[in-house]
């Protein structure tokens, strides 16, 4: 019913208006009958003084009741007598009216309680407001008493002339608060609804909305206050949405995936990486104890949520092909677990490193093992055996110094390999050096080498000279590991190319061979570590497993690089490629 502050206020004016009136003809009301009443018995006192008094009683002695009846008549008008007012006198005794100024009323005249104090000699002046009369009981001696009646009709007519005049007022009034009290409430209506359309248009994201609402009073705190929320809000949203962007974009470009689930297991947001990972085409019906199942990943929702533990909550599954690992937390909301966030990583070459370390140390532990047990059986023999042939004893000690001379050369290229990964292998100050010349000269080294197998060695280069700014030493050192490889895996009569050239900023050393070459399949592994492609014709001829390794990384830390092209039966093409 009172569903608008207008209707409020109307409301409230017409009851204050009604409650100021009621209280206002109340008030007059009273007043105007207790005045009325008072000037009667004031009007009474006046009159019938000790004195006057005095006289209508010896008037009474000498004249009887027409003597007192002159008397009083002579102060009709300090009494008040009219058509409301009458006086009368009456036997004492009986009370029986012998004279009185209206006739028409003398019926009206019954015995009071003034009328009866005064049969018994008593003034009666008492005043009842109850009654509808008002009335006074004068004795004149033992057989008279001087009756004044008034019978209200006056008061009554004005005090309904006074209400229906407050009446009006009222009417009036009501009309006036009515009309006020929505013009009023209008000017406090119309900024509340201003400011509420305002707020529904907030509530729509659109915070450009500023309130033009123009007031010293309440209204315009409120307006100012609105606007500053706003403001603030506005700022605080953009921040949000700032820092949603942020979390968003870092999400969109991690590197590991991300999956996170609500608490019934539905899938809430996956960033492109994790899409990647697990390969899915639809994610829609993701569901985390069903997914994880079906990638053989033994969790579920409950293992994590309900079931507390200090280890980290991670599976491994493969996928694609890949080695995944999924790492699982709880996120909380307002105190409360919400849901749960996957961290999805591809593990596979931390797997295939894991592999490779297994393999080097097994590598390594292996190429040692050899000679240590070839080094300690023959010490044994020399020590245990008396043996006096010497030839015998030098074959024994020359093995042992060989198989040491093995040793140390694997222990001094591991000890370089470590040196180039951790980047404490320390090259020279690069110099200008000519590439043709230091090719020639390595040739001319190898030469003796490849006439022992009878193979025969050629260099293919250009007179003019080819400068790079290098260390020397390091590339030499490449350099003769290629052809010395390429020495020792081409068969007897073979043919080594060496060749030198220059393409636009790079220079070109290559080094081809008709040897045994090397599998299709063993070629991706041919610069790991102690890789060997037949490992009893490497330990024969001496090699390490090391070599091609070291060189690679050399190249890497020169800025260059080292391409091999094989077809197994057919030899093998090594391309070094040098930055000028």
């Amino acid at each position: 019913m009172f569903k608008s502050i207008q209707t409020k206020i109307v409301t409230i004016f017409i009851l204050v208006i009604l409650s100021v009136v009621t209280v206002i003809g109340t008030f007059m009301t009273t007043n105007i009958v207790r005045l009325y009443n008072d000037e009667f018995s004031v009007m009474m006192e006046q009159v019938f003084t000790p004195a006057l008094v005095s006289e209508l009683e010896k008037s009474a002695s000498s004249g009887g009741s027409n003597g007192v009846w002159d008397i009083v008549s002579s102060y009709i008008g300090p009494l008040g007598i009219d058509t409301y007012r009458f006086y009368s006198i009456l036997d004492a005794e009986t009370g029986d009216v012998l004279l009185t100024s209206d006739e028409t009323k003398s019926a009206d005249v019954e015995k009071s309680d003034n009328l009866i104090l005064a049969m018994t000699g008593k003034v009666g002046n008492s005043v009842n407001t109850q009654k509808s009369y008002m009335d006074y009981a004068l004795p004149i001696g033992d057989k008279y008493i001087v009756y004044v009646k008034d019978t209200k009709d006056e008061i009554n007519s004005i005090t309904q002339n006074v209400l229906f005049i407050l009446v009006e007022a009222l009417l009036f009034s009501v009309l006036i608060s009515i009309l006020l009290g929505y013009f009023f409430g209008r000017t406090i209506t119309k900024p509340i609804r201003d400011l509420t359309k305002s707020t529904e248009h907030i509530a729509e994201g659109k915070f450009d909305i500023v309130s033009t609402i123009k007031s010293d009073d309440e209204i315009g705190i409120l307006s100012d206050t609105f606007n500053y929320m706003s403001s603030a809000l506005q700022h605080t949203v953009n921040e949000v949405n700032s820092e949603k962007n942020k979390v968003e974009t870092i999400l969109q470009n991690m590197t590991d995936g991300i999956l996170a689930f609500n608490l019934s297991g539905r899938l809430i947001h996956i960033n492109p990486e994790a899409k990647r990972l697990i390969g899915r085409t639809f994610y829609d019906d993701l569901q985390f104890d069903a997914f994880f199942k079906e990638v053989g990943a033994d969790i579920s929702m409950g293992n994590i949520i309900y079931i507390k533990d200090n280890k980290k909550n991670e599976r491994e599954a493969v996928i694609g092909g890949r080695v995944i690992r999924f790492t699982f937390a709880p996120f909380n909301l307002e105190n409360r677990i919400s849901g749960i966030i996957v961290v999805v990583h591809d593990i596979t070459n931390q797997q295939k490193l894991e592999n490779a370390r297994r393999e080097f140390v097994a590598n390594v532990s292996h190429e040692l093992r050899t000679p240590l047990t070839t080094v300690k059986s023959y010490a044994e023999t020399l020590m245990d055996m008396d043996i006096d042939d010497k030839e015998m004893q030098n074959h024994f000690l020359n093995t042992i110094a060989h198989e040491a001379d093995r040793m140390t050369r694997i222990v001094k290229d591991l000890l370089t390999l470590s040196r180039l990964d951790e980047g404490q292998y320390q090259l020279k100050p690069f110099e200008r050096v000519n590439l043709s010349h230091l090719v020639s000269e390595i040739v001319e080294k190898m030469f003796f080498a490849a006439k022992e197998k009878h193979q025969e060695i050629t260099l293919s280069a250009k007179k003019t000279p080819i400068y790079a700014m290098t260390d020397r030493d390091k590339l030499e050192q490449v350099i003769i590991n290629i052809i010395s490889n390429a020495v020792k895996y081409t068969p007897e009569n073979g043919k080594i190319e060496v060749s030198c050239e220059k393409v636009y900023k790079d220079a070109y050393i290559k080094v081809r061979d008709n040897g045994i070459g090397i599998p299709a399949e063993n070629l991706p592994r041919i610069f790991e570590r102690f890789y060997r492609v037949d490992n009893a014709r490497s330990r024969e001829t001496g090699g390490t497993g090391l070599g091609l390794a070291i060189a690679k990384q050399i190249m890497t830390q020169l800025g260059g690089n080292i391409i091999i092209n094989s077809t197994y039966g057919e030899g093998t093409e090594v391309i070094v490629s040098v930055p000028l």
